[in-house]
């Protein structure tokens, strides 16, 4: 019998102060049962002697500081998992939201993870397709990576995401894949929007969805990301399974995190988030990778918007620094049209090397993957060039570069979220738009491989 405490003293928003506890530690969980009988979940963020400050999950409205109690549970938030989550839309504590009956749990997980050995962490470099021509050749995804999607407000980033989480697989493992996908503080029609595009396209048949609504409250907001990681942890390293995790929006998340702070009266760090916020991130980012010895892997794509459109945001500057790489999407592509709006120039995938090549997509990537981002960068230096002094005065080559530079972006970063390119494809498509160009320019290509990809004119 759990032991009941009617010492609450003050309510202050989403925090409730309860003396006179014994035992109780922090993240514990717990309930308040109201006056009349409605019970409401919290969890324990500080412990002083004995009083100990509590969140609420739900509203603190008609709460009777002397008529209701307090039970703590003595554990934290756990996860019930088993291979039946897979198809199923859960809310971001892990209820089912779907209609579907409750998990029968092969175990309960701890949401916070267990940190993963370093001496036991094996090195990615096993490609993964994402049938996006803008990643998968130039920026490639590999399985065990952390690899970013830097977006902007009004950016179509749920679009992409829905597109990888439909189309990405481990070439000649298909399956053995799925993806878990964990939406932080989403609208209701942005959650409509993936829970139908995943039934209709059948991808929720490998998926398992976790969503966070923006009305939910912040407490749960800081748990959904850790739900999500739990279940793909489960899959990876019980099941063998290679788990791709996209998290979207990590700003809505770092906001609750600043929200729950300014609560407590921390000291704030840079623009009002709490000082820990690298550190927060890093428990989240971390638990992505592969084992030594395990089949299964976590390959984790967060998504988060930049406010402002500013990199240098505290946001998107710590996850940089934790994560391997980022994906940058364009507000000057997306007002061109171009969909979807990658970047290619600014972005990066740290990791792109290991995972391309003879026997893990061709011989030729590497080559022409240098030759189309140096080939894009002299296009578009020329074409700022004749914004200032005219086409007048560029050289024949120079024209010729900017001719590349549009048909680039028009026909290889633009391909819309229904299409899917084969890894061939996108090669073949490299080596079309790099036909525009004099074969003299084509100095980071070795001879072998013009003589055998390039078309002929």
């Amino acid at each position: 019998m759990l032991k009941e405490y009617r010492s609450i003293v003050e309510v202050a928003g989403p925090l409730m102060l309860v003396q006179d506890v014994e035992g109780v530690t922090y993240n514990e969980l717990g309930e308040i049962e109201l006056e009349n009988g409605e019970i409401r979940r919290c969890k324990v963020l500080e412990v002083d002697g004995s009083n100990a400050v509590v969140q609420l999950f739900e509203s603190a409205v008609g709460i009777n500081l002397s008529n209701s109690k307090v039970r703590f549970f003595g554990r934290g938030i756990e996860l019930a998992v088993s291979m039946d989550m897979l198809g199923r839309v859960f809310d971001g504590l892990g209820k089912p939201i779907d209609g579907g009956p409750e998990i029968i749990p092969d175990t309960r997980l701890d949401i916070n993870g267990v940190p993963m050995n370093p001496a036991a962490r094996d090195y990615p470099s096993e490609f993964i397709q994402t049938g996006i021509s803008a990643i998968d050749g130039l920026n490639t995804l590999v399985r065990g990576q952390k690899l970013p999607i830097f977006s902007g407000s009004g950016l179509p980033h749920a679009q992409l995401a829905a597109q990888i989480a439909r189309q990405a697989k481990v070439l000649g493992t298909d399956s053995n894949f799925a993806v878990v996908f964990g939406a932080v503080g989403i609208t209701f029609e942005e959650a409509d929007f993936f829970i139908s595009d995943f039934k209709k396209t059948g991808a929720i048949d490998r998926a398992v969805l976790f969503m966070n609504l923006a009305n939910d409250p912040a407490v749960e907001r800081i748990a959904t990301p850790r739900m999500a990681l739990s279940a793909a942890e489960y899959l990876a390293f019980e099941k063998d399974m290679h788990v791709l995790v996209i998290i979207t929006d990590i700003t809505n998340y770092a906001e609750a995190l600043r929200e729950v702070s300014a609560a407590r009266k921390e000291v704030p760090g840079r623009r009002g988030y709490p000082g820990y916020l690298y550190t927060d991130l890093a428990t989240l980012y971390e638990r992505a990778g592969r084992k030594k010895d395990h089949d299964g892997s976590i390959t984790l794509i967060p998504i988060l918007t930049m406010p402002e459109d500013d990199k240098t945001h505290p946001i998107p500057d710590l996850t940089g620094y934790i994560t391997e790489g980022q994906i940058i999407l364009s507000r000057e592509l997306h007002k061109k049209g171009i969909m979807p709006p990658i970047d290619v120039l600014p972005s990066l995938s740290r990791l792109k090397d290991k995972g391309i090549g003879k026997g893990k997509t061709r011989e030729d990537h590497a080559n022409t993957m240098n030759q189309l981002f140096a080939a894009y960068a002299s296009g578009k230096e020329a074409k700022e060039l004749a914004v200032i002094l005219g086409d007048a005065a560029l050289t024949d080559t120079d024209k010729l570069f900017a001719k590349f530079a549009d048909n680039f972006e028009a026909e290889y970063v633009s391909q819309g979220f229904e299409t899917e390119r084969e890894i061939e494809k996108t090669l073949e498509l490299g080596w079309k738009l790099l036909s525009i160009l004099p074969v003299g320019e084509l100095k980071r290509i070795k001879q072998e491989y013009i003589d055998k990809y390039l078309p002929k004119k």
